[in-house]
This record gives C-alpha cells, structure tokens and sequence, in this order.
C-alpha cells in the first residue's frame, strides 16, 4: 500500500510513472579475438557472468581460470563449481578460436587484421510481489562489432540479419534437439540460477542502494546567453531508476532533454546524468526529481538558479568517483569499437548443472561454419554433433 502511494504521488508531482516491478537479469558474456593484441587489460579470450549487471564470475585466457568476483560467490559456491567452470570455459575458448577463424574464412577478411566475436546469452525476469515471470531470452552472436546471428525465443529458431549467417542459420535449425534445448535453458534454467544467485546475495544485491542527487547548472560555450542545467543521480543499485528535470513540477518533455543513459560506475551501482538548455535569466521554477526502488519517497532538489563557472576544477567534485564503466566489460567494448568503429553488441555462453554452459556445449560440436564441397553443413571432423553437457 505504501508503495502505491508513493506512485500515485509521482504521478500527480509530474512524472510518468510507468507500473514498478523490479527487474532482473542473469547474462554470460563472451568475447574472443581472432589474435592477441599488446593493449593493457585486453585479453584474446573472456569470459563474466553479470547478475543484474554486477560482475559474479570472471575468466581470461592468460589467467585460465573461472574466479569469483563476489564474496557471496565465494562463499557460497563449492570449490567444485569453480573447478567444473574453469574446465567449461577452456572448452569454450578453443571453441571461440576455431570459429573465429571460420567465420574470417567465410567473409574472406585478411587475418593480419583483428576480429571479434561476440555471444551473450542470459534472461530477464520481472517481480511484482511474490510473483516472479519470465520476460525474455536473449541468445545472440556478432562479429566485429555488428550482429550476426540471434536465437527467436517465441519460434524457437535462430534468425541471421546477415547472409554470411544463413549457413550458420541452417545448420542449427536442422538439430530439434538444439532449439528445444536452447528455449528451455532460457526460459527455466536460467530463471532457476538468477533466482539462486539473487538468494545466495549479499544485503547490498537484495536491498540496493539509493541515489545521491545534484542538480547544477553551466552555462553554454555555444552562446553565452544560455546555461545546460543538469540533474545527477549516482550511487544507486539496481540500474532501474526515474529521473525527471521538471519545471514548475511538470516534467519536461523528452524532446527537449539529453540524457546520458544509465552508465554503470567501478563499484557496481549506476549513474543517469540529464539535461535541458534554458536561458540565463529564465526565473522558472525547476526542479530535479528523482525516484528508485530503495527509496521510501521521491527524492526533489530545486534548483537554485545559479550558474557555475562552468570550468573543469570547478565541477570536478561533481564528478570524483565516476568511471567510465565496468573495467573489463568497457575495455572490451572500447577494443570493438577501436578495431572496427561499429556499433557493439555482446556475446555470451550457458549449461546444465551451471548456470551457463547447457547451450554452449550443445553449439560447441556445431561449428559456425564447417561446410561439404557441396555446400550442405556438417559437424566439424572428429566432433559429435551434440555433446553431452558438462557443468561450469
């Protein structure tokens, strides 16, 4: 009940409210490049697993090895989990550089340059009370940056946006067993591991973290008689948040804000930065207004209607503490888009008595690209065409 005041009171304050459920999500990344690069912290395979966007599980090809990267993890998972998913992801590396090379091979790239390939595979739920519902599945690949092949939960197909995908495309449609596998992983095994892991987390994963809000204004280098004011909310957990910059408490339309996006900081909460462009001398009322799940009541700063003085050291304290991101999530993000200057996508992994190698196994002894001379697929020689899963 207290909950659904503080929404009816968003609502009438300005704000569209949309009807809050927490969301969550369980995804594996995976990244593999086609040869090593002499970049700090970049590594020619990687691997993590993300809770809610918080890093749990990471592997490297230098390191070799599946680590926590949560206490609760550590903790609560047996030295045999980790054993099993270090040996899972060696397997998955090899599988990655075979079909890296495969997939350079088949779009005739010159393998002096570097290549990526990408999956993420994972789900999302949605909880409103006790009730818990699946919301969707992802499984999809992309290579240098742009998509490649992705996995249509409803039909239980896979789905090439790419002719050099069609290949890959036929091959997996025609292993029932594959799809079958693949809908299940996503839609109950998964949901059954977020739901595990969401349990075994710590006080600060259950509850979250509120927000601390500024809001600031600088003024324009464009034209000196306007200022950009800013709302700032950092610190908060998880990613889910409403923030408005509203005038006389009506939130302003979308088309006239510019928003950052919600970007994540180095210790696993999130920041959401806003802002509008208002002449100087403007004497309206306006106001930041924030609201988060871990919040009993919104959060509304007014603005003061002062302007900075807009240089470096003096908003520096506005700024202390912000990263560009999750270290290793953000450099391999930043590679893609150094090495090809497209857009970048994920990739990822899954399993059977873990939490993300039952469809990787299955796809490992289906190769991207294996072809006959007469162009039908077939399974790489000496490889099963369905292995049997091994836990990670």
């Amino acid at each position: 009940m207290g909950l659904f005041l503080v929404l009816c009171s968003v609502f009438l304050l300005g704000a569209a409210v949309p009807a809050w459920s927490e969301k969550h999500s369980l995804y594996y990344i995976y990244t593999a490049l086609s040869k090593p690069v002499e970049l700090p912290g970049i590594y020619q395979f990687t691997a993590m697993g993300l809770l809610d966007d918080r890093e749990i599980d990471y592997y490297n090809s230098e390191g070799q090895k599946k680590i926590p990267k949560q206490d609760w993890m550590r903790e609560k998972m047996q030295e045999d989990y980790w054993e099993k998913g270090t040996q899972s992801r060696k397997s998955k590396e090899q599988w990655f550089n075979v079909n890296v090379d495969i997939l350079m091979k088949r779009m005739r790239h010159n393998e002096s340059d570097v290549h990526v390939l990408q999956w993420r595979h994972g789900c999302e739920i949605e909880k409103q009370g006790d009730e818990v519902r699946f919301s969707r599945g992802i499984d999809e690949y992309s290579y240098d940056g742009a998509n490649f092949l992705s996995f249509d939960d409803k039909e239980s197909q896979w789905v090439a946006p790419v002719d050099a995908a069609l290949p890959t495309k036929r091959k997996w449609d025609n292993v029932p067993i594959l799809n079958q596998y693949t809908k299940g992983y996503l839609e109950k095994e998964c949901v059954d591991w977020l739901n595990k892991f969401r349990e075994y987390g710590d006080e600060e994963i259950k509850n979250g973290s509120p927000p601390e809000v500024d809001v600031f204004a600088k003024r324009c280098t464009s034209d000196k008689t306007k200022v950009k004011l800013s709302c700032f909310a950092t610190g908060f957990y998880p990613k889910d948040v409403i923030l408005s910059i509203r005038k006389y408490r009506s939130a302003l339309p979308d088309e006239e804000i510019v928003s950052s996006g919600v970007r994540p900081n180095h210790d696993g909460t999130f920041q959401l930065k806003k802002s509008v462009i208002i002449q100087e001398d403007e004497k309206a009322e306006y106001d930041c207004f924030v609201f988060h799940r871990t919040l009993k009541e919104p959060v509304v700063i007014k603005w003061d209607g002062k302007c900075q003085d807009c240089t470096q050291g003096n908003i520096m304290s506005l700024v202390i503490g912000i990263v560009i991101g999750v270290v290793t999530v953000l450099a391999v993000i930043a590679l893609v888009f150094f090495l090809k200057r497209k857009r970048n996508t994920a990739g990822q992994e899954s399993s059977n008595s873990s939490p993300d190698s039952s469809t990787t196994n299955s796809q490992e002894s289906v190769n991207l690209m294996s072809e006959t001379s007469s162009g039908q697929s077939q399974p790489a020689e000496g490889q099963a065409l369905l292995q049997q899963q091994s836990s990670e």
